[in-house]
């Protein structure tokens, strides 16, 4: 029972920890200025990591590679404390199975950030358009639903491309992800 405990209370962490990081790299890759009570934030609590990594990698083709690998660190350290946790066999998994798990799982988040992202910014472009976080929110969303908004048109006034994305979204999730997870556990 105490392992379910600190197994959820990493995750938790850990999850949030990648989130801030994999945030912080879909702003910097969609040009979402930090200007806004969120971007400020982002940078307070990932610059511990960012600034030292971008002396290492720095930035390439518009890739924050800093933040990205700092995301994938998180949910490789994730990974690597839930299968000791579990207690995986008597011995210590794979490390090459453990890092594309973590990769997996970073994709995952992304794909769930996304969809989130977009039930935020439909949610508020129905309650308080105007707020600031609507505009970030969509800013971030938008290169994702622009290519449907071409495709779905507008019923009624009501873009259904935010449906589409999120239904796109959770087919990824189901299908390539889980496929790709279900690999991974198998090299480990």
């Amino acid at each position: 029972m105490l392992n379910q405990a600190l197994l959820f209370l990493i995750d938790t962490l850990l999850t949030l920890v990648a989130v801030a990081f994999l945030l912080r790299f879909q702003m910097q890759l969609m040009r979402v200025p930090f200007r806004n009570p969120v971007g400020q934030f982002l940078l307070a609590v990932t610059d511990f990591a960012v600034k030292p990594l971008r002396r290492i990698l720095p930035g390439w083709l518009g890739w924050d590679w800093s933040s990205l690998v700092a995301a994938w660190a998180a949910q490789m350290f994730l990974v690597t404390a839930t299968a000791l946790l579990l207690g995986h066999g008597t011995t210590f998994p794979a490390i090459g199975g453990l890092a594309f798990l973590a990769a997996i799982k970073l994709l995952a988040l992304a794909v769930n950030l996304v969809i989130w992202t977009a039930i935020v910014s439909a949610i508020l472009t129905w309650v308080q358009p105007y707020h600031w976080l609507n505009g970030f929110a969509h800013s971030l969303v938008q290169p994702f639903l622009r290519p449907l908004q071409k495709l779905i048109p507008t019923i009624g006034n009501v873009d259904l491309s935010v449906l589409a994305l999120i239904l796109l979204g959770q087919l990824v999730l189901m299908l390539p992800i889980a496929w790709l997870e279900q690999l991974a556990a198998q090299m480990m």
